[in-house]
């Protein structure tokens, strides 16, 4: 059976050319997907490397040759500059401050009498944003995830905790089927497309409802910042279940430094609602950095015309509202992906549609947003 471990050990030999080290030594060899003995992955390289890039595949098809059946999908991405300074000195150094907040006490947090794991205090660095909104049914999860997504193709260093304990829907969204394993007294969050991911759907059977009640929830939520590998991380996405119940005052209490976003789409009620999500953050004082509208139209593939099927003006009234800003528009859809594809998704658009290129311009817009 192939499994991840097998991948990463086949691939261990072979050395990025410019740099030369081992792919798997430097974490270069990502998003590594098996489906049915299918095997696909991304290898990222050294910019300098790039003309080398089919050479470089067929030395990975190579190696895998003995313990993968057929023809590996690979796909081959120039390093960013972040990723550039961690494979060289800044690499050791991000390591060295690893281990030296692995060994620091644990801080005392704002919840109550929660022992924050360092990725909540307010000098880690990490940018927290939950999405929010007021009811279920708006695409507030399709937005996490393909921001999450977008901020990754970036090159930010991203992780996503699915909050929505009871109606989780992350690793279906995003195509994932493996689960997550432990390291010494460590979690390892799953990586896809780039991004961390952790959701309560990895630790629940068959897909089997959860009955819990509040204080459960907080100690759930308190184990995915404190329990798991997130590594060094820019952006922390949190989706939170709808509403404003005790997930969403957990986050609140938390991490005071966490930013947030709403989703509603653009009918008038799903606005309303949203408004008490925003009343919220405001009452806690979190920062809003704005608003999103999603299943703003449906666009017609024949005729290119564009149907208002929830109405028109939601997103906008919710903004002025909340006296933020209407950050993005995306119509009713889904991505055109296919099963057959070896890095299928149901959700996650490509980085080449329209959609994708949406995302991506909401994406730069956060980054610029949390920047300030």
């Amino acid at each position: 059976m192939v499994t991840k471990e097998k991948v990463l050990e086949a691939l261990q030999p072979v050395l990025e050319p410019a740099l030369k080290r081992s792919l798997t030594e430097l974490g270069l060899v990502r998003d590594i997907m098996i489906r049915e003995s299918a095997v696909s992955l991304t290898v990222v390289l050294h910019p300098d490397s790039m003309e080398q890039a089919s050479a470089m595949e067929q030395d990975v098809v190579k190696a895998l040759s003995s313990v993968v059946e057929g023809t590996p999908h690979i796909r081959v991405r120039a390093m960013t500059e972040l990723e550039l300074s961690e494979a060289g000195a800044g690499r050791e150094s991000a390591a060295s401050k690893s281990s030296a907040k692995a060994q620091e006490a644990p801080i005392k947090g704002h919840g109550a009498g929660l022992e924050q794991h360092t990725i909540l205090h307010p000098e880690s660095g990490v940018e927290f944003i939950a999405i929010a909104s007021g009811k279920g049914g708006v695409g507030k999860s399709t937005v996490t995830v393909n921001l999450a997504v977008a901020l990754a193709r970036q090159g930010k260093r991203v992780g996503l905790i699915d909050s929505d304990i009871y109606g989780f829907s992350v690793p279906d969204m995003m195509g994932i089927e493996e689960r997550p394993v432990q390291v010494g007294n460590k979690i390892q969050p799953i990586e896809r497309f780039g991004v961390k991911v952790i959701s309560m759907g990895f630790f629940v059977e068959d897909n089997s409802p959860i009955v819990w009640r509040g204080p459960m929830l907080g100690k759930m939520l308190r184990n995915f910042f404190a329990e798991i590998d997130w590594g060094e991380l820019d952006y922390l996405l949190l989706d939170l279940p709808p509403g404003t119940g005790d997930v969403a005052l957990d986050v609140h209490q938390m991490i005071p430094q966490s930013k947030e976003i709403i989703v509603t789409t653009p009918h008038a009620t799903a606005a309303f609602v949203a408004a008490r999500a925003g009343a919220m953050a405001i009452k806690t004082n979190h920062e809003i950095i704005g608003v999103v509208e999603n299943m703003s139209y449906f666009e017609s593939k024949a005729t290119g015309e564009r149907e208002y099927v929830f109405g028109r003006g939601g997103g906008g009234k919710l903004a002025e509202t909340l006296g933020t800003d209407l950050l993005a528009q995306f119509p009713l859809g889904a991505p055109d992906n296919h099963p057959a594809e070896p890095d299928f998704s149901p959700s996650v658009y490509k980085a080449d549609s329209e959609i994708g290129r949406e995302y991506l311009a909401l994406a730069q817009t956060i980054i610029d947003r949390c920047a300030k």
